[in-house]
């Protein structure tokens, strides 16, 4: 994931420093939970799109590498850069075609060429600066082209309605009458697991400046880049016992859980319990999702 020094209101850590640590032990295996819940969507779209022979791709923040290995291997592109601030992962497993570049993509000397495909999933959500990055990925793009976007909804605690704010009429915090925190309106909002998602949510703004709330204007803002025509989708991977999705956030709720209890929202009993919520039979929650994103740069005039 690609992250840079933050000065904003919400958090002035870095993610990889502040939490998520690389050389953590594990944290590799975390990055893959996530890649087993979503590359296949993420495939998905990109070879809908295009992407095949032929086509140079920018894969930015790209962890352990799964998108851009895949886009090689399945997509049979001509060849990936594969961009994060932190490569330990992304020199592990080198195959032909795919370059890795360690860089930071806010800063202003970042110039890795044009591409007929940028990917960023789950980057811009920890950036400050997002409007200015989506015009600097766009403008990365070469004539016809694709930039798809792709970041977290919360669908846990009102997609990322403030946590802070007061009780609305007949309503739990944040949330209109008739509306809970589980974004279901059902009795999910008083659970272990409706909690631990609100704090780390909270936890990871407070440290990071993660932001969420802004992820479904993604269309608006490709379109604000030039980026013709747009459109957008989400997905939401089930929770199982055992399923991919499931041991990444009871990952990462392990790897975040000291600024999550600085929350104030729970204690280690509670995060304990959604732990094992998640790995039962009982579990009946929603994930966050996945938004993903996309815009085409218009052709050149001839």
């Amino acid at each position: 994931m690609t992250t840079a020094p933050r000065g904003d209101a919400q958090g002035d850590g870095r993610y990889g420093e502040a939490v998520f640590r690389p050389e953590q032990e594990g944290e590799g295996e975390r990055i893959d939970f996530g890649a087993l819940a979503y590359d296949d969507i993420t495939m998905a779209r990109l070879r809908a799109l295009g992407a095949g022979p032929g086509w140079r791709c920018l894969d930015v923040g790209a962890g352990t590498g799964t998108v851009s290995r895949r886009l090689l291997e399945e997509a049979g592109v001509t060849g990936v850069l594969a961009v994060d601030r932190d490569v330990r992962f992304l020199l592990e497993r080198p195959v032909t075609g795919l370059d890795v570049l360690e860089a930071d993509i806010t800063d202003p000397d970042f110039a890795p060429g044009r591409f007929r495909l940028v990917h960023a999933r789950f980057v811009l959500m920890h950036l400050p600066g997002r409007e200015r990055l989506i015009t600097r990925l766009a403008e990365l793009v070469e004539p016809g082209g694709v930039l798809v976007l792709s970041d977290a909804v919360d669908l846990t605690s009102g997609l990322g309605a403030d946590v802070t704010a007061g009780t609305t009429s007949g309503g739990t915090a944040g949330f209109p009458a008739g509306a809970t925190s589980d974004g279901t309106g059902g009795p999910a909002a008083g659970t272990p697991y409706a909690s631990t998602m609100r704090a780390m949510w909270k936890a990871l703004r407070d440290t990071i400046g993660t932001d969420v709330s802004w992820v479904p204007s993604y269309p608006h803002l490709l379109r604000g880049a030039g980026l013709v025509p747009v459109a957008a989708e989400i997905h939401v991977p089930p929770l199982e016992p055992g399923s991919p999705i499931s041991r990444f956030w009871a990952d990462t709720w392990e790897r975040s859980r000291t600024p999550m209890l600085a929350t104030g929202l729970v204690d280690d009993a509670a995060v304990d319990e959604a732990i094992r919520y998640l790995d039962s039979d009982a579990c009946a929650a929603l994930s966050a999702g996945m938004l993903t994103a996309w815009g085409r740069k218009p052709e050149e005039p001839v």
